[in-house]
């Protein structure tokens, strides 16, 4: 059986959602998990657990897209041996890889190995850059996004709110709030 899966990171990605799903349709999939997730959340992903879940022994789990599916080599590698354990294959139309012939188990790991060494690269090349930055003077980190709202967290606290709808409102951490709130206490 062809078991699809389909997922975007916001609901207002309705064009893509769609796209996947019809693609997923014409490639014969009979059954279809599909998610909207934010970002936040992209990490619970309860519909690809189900699809796993759903999956048997013959089975081939279909993505249009390897984005679609793992945040990062080593997640994918995780996916992949958990089909693998239950005799699933896994099928990424956009890439024309289908684990479950010898060619597309080769392809899919090459291509892991150089997802893997592109990123080790970028991040390399990024903690050089931040590094001469900060010997010029010119680095000075991310700006604090909390302490940019400590007076919207001070008048919050004081008209009442509790610390997970000040949290709500001003779109920082409730662990943000609470630290801003010590610190004004102890001022």
């Amino acid at each position: 059986m062809l078991i699809g899966y389909a997922r975007t990171s916001t609901a207002d990605q309705a064009a893509g959602f769609e796209a996947q799903l019809r693609d997923l349709k014409a490639a014969g999939c009979e059954k279809v998990f599909a998610e909207q997730l934010s970002s936040i959340d992209v990490a619970n992903r309860a519909e690809l657990a189900r699809a796993i879940e759903f999956a048997r022994e013959g089975d081939t789990l279909v993505v249009t897209k390897l984005d679609r599916l793992a945040r990062s080599v080593a997640h994918l590698l995780d996916l992949v041996a958990a089909l693998e354990a239950k005799g699933v294959a896994l099928r990424i139309l956009g890439m024309a890889i289908d684990t479950g012939t010898p060619n597309g188990r080769l392809m899919l790991n090459i291509l892991g190995s150089v997802a893997q060494f592109e990123r080790e690269v970028m991040l390399e090349r990024q903690r050089e850059g931040i590094q001469k930055a900060k010997s010029a003077g010119k680095y000075r980190g991310r700006a604090p996004t909390a302490r940019n709202r400590s007076k919207e967290v001070q008048e919050l606290h004081r008209a009442g709110t509790g610390a997970s709808e000040i949290a709500k409102r001003t779109g920082i951490s409730r662990a943000s709030v609470y630290r801003l709130l010590n610190e004004m206490a102890g001022s």
